[in-house]
C-alpha cells in the first residue's frame, strides 16, 4: 500500500519532464455529443500510477455558443460548484477560469474583467496568455486565446469585454513552453486552440507535470497552439450537459499540497466560464 510520502516521491519520479517522444501520437476517437461540441478520452502517452492515466478532451466550435463569464464577486461574493454555476445560469458547460487567489478566495491570480466589472485588475506581466470573449465587434472570433507575446494587451483589451489571464504552455505557433519554476505533478485542466478556430478543453485527472502535458498536447494529431493553463489538483473542474449526454470531471492529485487521489466531487470555484448552446 502506498502511503502519502511514497506515493509523492514515486508521482514526481515517473512525471519528471523529459524530451517529447516523437512516436507516441494520441489516438482520438470523437463522439459527437451536439451540434459544435464533440468529446473524446485517450490514453495519455505515458502512465501515471494515479487513477487512469485518460485525457479527456472537450472540441469546441465557439459560433455555436454564448460565453458567460461567472464571478464570485459579480454575483452575491458567493463560491458554487461546476453543477450549481451551470444550474443557476442555465450554462451547458463550465470550466475553471483560471487559477484564484487562496488569500482572497473571489479574485483571480492575474487580471480578470467582465464588462465594467474587475474581479482583479491587475495586469500580470508573468502570465502570458489571455482569454479574451464576447467581442465588441460581431467580425471578431467569438473566443479567443491570445499568446500575449503575439497579440498585445494594449490592442486587444479594447476588442473585447471578458478576460481572464493564464500561463503559457503552447505559444501562437504551437511549440512548448518549458516550465522551469518547478517539477509539480498535477491533476489538470487547460484550453487551447487550433488554426480552424476550434477551441479544446483538456481535462486529466491522473498527475502529470506541466512538461508532460506539454508534451502530450504536441503528441495529439491536431496542430494546437496557444495553450492556456487553467487550474490544477481538486478544484480542477469539467462540467458538460450536452442533449442526453452528461460529464463530470474532477480533478483531486496536487503534489505536495494534496498528494492523493480521494476527491471525488467537485469543490465551490470563485470564477468559472460557462457555455450555452444557441
Amino acid at each position: 500500500m502506498w502511503n502519502k510520502k511514497t506515493l509523492t516521491l514515486a508521482v514526481a519520479a515517473i512525471c519528471s519532464f523529459c524530451v517529447c517522444a516523437q512516436d507516441s501520437a494520441l489516438l482520438l476517437n470523437w463522439q459527437h455529443l451536439q451540434d459544435g461540441l464533440d468529446y473524446c478520452e485517450t490514453n495519455a502517452p505515458e502512465k501515471s500510477i494515479v487513477n487512469d492515466s485518460k485525457i479527456s478532451i472537450l472540441k469546441i466550435n465557439p459560433d455555436r455558443f454564448e460565453f458567460r463569464m461567472l464571478a464570485g464577486s459579480e454575483n452575491g461574493d458567493s463560491t458554487r460548484t461546476a453543477a450549481q454555476w451551470a444550474k443557476d445560469f442555465n450554462m451547458d458547460v463550465i470550466i475553471n477560469a483560471g487559477m484564484y487567489d487562496l488569500g482572497k478566495t473571489l479574485s483571480n491570480k492575474a487580471y480578470m474583467q467582465n464588462y465594467q466589472h474587475f474581479n482583479n485588475p491587475n495586469f500580470n506581466p508573468n502570465f502570458g496568455a489571455m482569454i479574451a470573449f464576447n467581442p465588441k465587434d460581431s467580425l471578431l472570433p467569438n473566443f479567443t486565446i491570445a499568446d500575449l507575446s503575439c497579440y498585445k494587451w494594449d490592442s486587444l483589451k479594447t476588442k473585447y469585454n471578458s478576460f481572464s489571464q493564464g500561463m503559457r504552455m503552447l505559444d501562437c505557433n504551437g511549440k512548448a513552453l518549458t516550465w522551469n519554476k518547478r517539477n509539480q505533478s498535477c491533476s489538470m485542466l487547460l484550453a487551447a486552440a487550433d488554426n480552424d478556430g476550434n477551441i479544446y478543453f483538456i481535462f486529466s485527472r491522473s498527475p502529470y507535470t506541466h512538461n508532460d502535458m506539454i508534451c502530450f498536447l504536441l503528441a495529439m494529431p491536431i496542430a494546437l497552439k496557444n495553450a492556456i493553463y487553467l487550474e490544477g489538483g481538486p478544484e480542477t473542474s469539467l462540467y458538460v450537459h450536452a442533449a442526453d449526454t452528461n460529464i463530470e470531471k474532477v480533478g483531486s492529485y496536487i503534489s505536495g499540497l494534496y498528494p492523493n487521489d480521494d476527491n471525488k466531487s467537485f469543490w465551490k470555484l470563485p470564477n468559472v466560464i460557462g457555455l450555452r448552446h444557441k
